[in-house]
């Protein structure tokens, strides 16, 4: 994603002359602490995290499983602030899509990339062609189209189609070679479900393969939802750029935090959260879970200003979210490159590292807690570097 696509700037733009230079903090902050909690959950040292450092295994939820919409949601709030931003400054809105496609066709062969390098860092065979930063890159260009051209209420049935339509087909279609959903099988079957199904049929084929063997945690149905996701997103992101007073925004992300919590819960009961198939309800509750953080976060930073040494290294990591995910990836498949010796056993750097430093500080679980943390800390300092001269990476 562009840096530019993270403009936050605190007014609306109406003219060049009136355009504002200060970011929104708390943006900057909920993306960065967001990140932090991506790279940490994703390289632990062994298989023993603590549980809200694991993902549900099936349907419902850990604090985990709120990483990734967090994300999502983040980039639809930063794309109405830099591209109203640019329309403000006089470009046009033909521009700003021919720009937002290619940052999406960027960052989905970034990801593509990503996925072609645990190919050659392990013994994993086949090409996923799903990933995380692909279904990014799809919301963005979708939520981007439709704040471009779409206004608001046309989009507020859009998401609500959305959720609506993906949880008619999950509930009712009748999965080929299994049944009706609720009747012939259980609602929500891991394999014998309508999103592992097309998975299987359209992601599989020559030497492509899929995350986990019979189906894709970011495969096609479920990238539906997703892309509400990014949509509500995108609304709160109107409300932040709108005359209310500071206080009336807090509050009113505050509310609407809370009712897509309950509402989510609520919708669970007949369509359960479940993160890998991104379900309904999970949006919903997911959504809300976003405009709470997001709220404390802008009282703290940008209305009482509590900044500080405890903001500066998740601001860091905002500001070049992408750059600092790619980062990771790649340190985490340098340590699956290598491999040396430890007791007469030949371990991959992964486990060498973790054995030799780390499991001899205590329990398997604390002991993998202090592996991610220092994982963290290792990506934090080539972004630390580039931030201090100054250098935001854009796609």
């Amino acid at each position: 994603m562009a840096t530019s696509a993270y403009e936050t700037s605190v007014a609306p733009v109406k003219s060049p002359a009136t355009a504002p230079s200060d970011r929104l903090t708390s943006l900057d902050l909920f993306r960065g602490v967001t990140i932090a909690a991506m790279i940490l959950v994703n390289n632990p040292g062994n298989d023993h995290a603590y549980w809200p450092l694991e993902h549900a295994e099936w349907n419902g939820w850990t604090p985990t499983d709120l990483i990734f919409p967090f994300f999502l949601f983040i980039v639809g709030v930063s794309l109405v602030f830099s591209f109203e931003s640019r329309l403000g400054r006089g470009d046009s809105r033909a521009l700003l899509l021919r720009h937002t496609i290619r940052r999406a066709v960027t960052i989905f062969a970034i990801g593509l990339a990503l996925n072609y390098s645990s190919i050659l860092a392990s013994s994993s065979r086949g090409l996923r062609i799903p990933g995380v930063l692909q279904r990014i890159a799809i919301c963005y260009l979708i939520a981007s189209i439709l704040f471009l051209y779409v206004r608001p209420k046309a989009r507020a049935l859009v998401v609500a189609a959305l959720l609506v339509g993906y949880w008619i087909l999950m509930r009712f279609v009748p999965v080929p070679g299994f049944g009706v959903p609720g009747r012939d099988i259980p609602l929500l079957h891991p394999d014998a479900n309508l999103a592992a199904y097309l998975d299987r049929k359209f992601l599989l084929w020559g030497s492509t393969r899929l995350y986990e063997v019979t189906r894709d945690p970011e495969g096609l149905l479920s990238t539906l939802p997703s892309i509400g996701t990014a949509l509500l997103g995108v609304f709160t992101g109107e409300w932040l750029r709108s005359k209310r007073s500071p206080q009336s925004k807090a509050l009113g992300m505050l509310i609407f935090g809370l009712a897509g919590l309950v509402l989510g819960e609520i919708w669970g009961i007949w369509f359960p959260i479940n993160k890998k198939l991104w379900t309904s309800s999970y949006v919903l509750f997911a959504a809300g879970f976003a405009l709470v953080c997001l709220a404390l976060c802008y009282w703290a930073t940008d209305i009482k200003r509590w900044r500080g040494p405890w903001t500066r290294p998740f601001l860091i990591f905002g500001r070049n979210s992408i750059v600092v995910y790619t980062i990771a990836w790649l340190f985490s498949e340098l340590l699956d490159f290598f491999s040396a010796p430890l007791h007469g056993e030949t371990l991959n750097g992964r486990d060498y590292i973790f054995q030799r430093f780390f499991a001899p500080l205590g329990s398997a679980s604390f002991a993998s807690l202090l592996f991610s943390l220092c994982f963290v800390l290792l990506c934090l300092v080539p972004i630390w570097l580039m931030d201090r001269k100054k250098i935001f990476l854009k796609i």
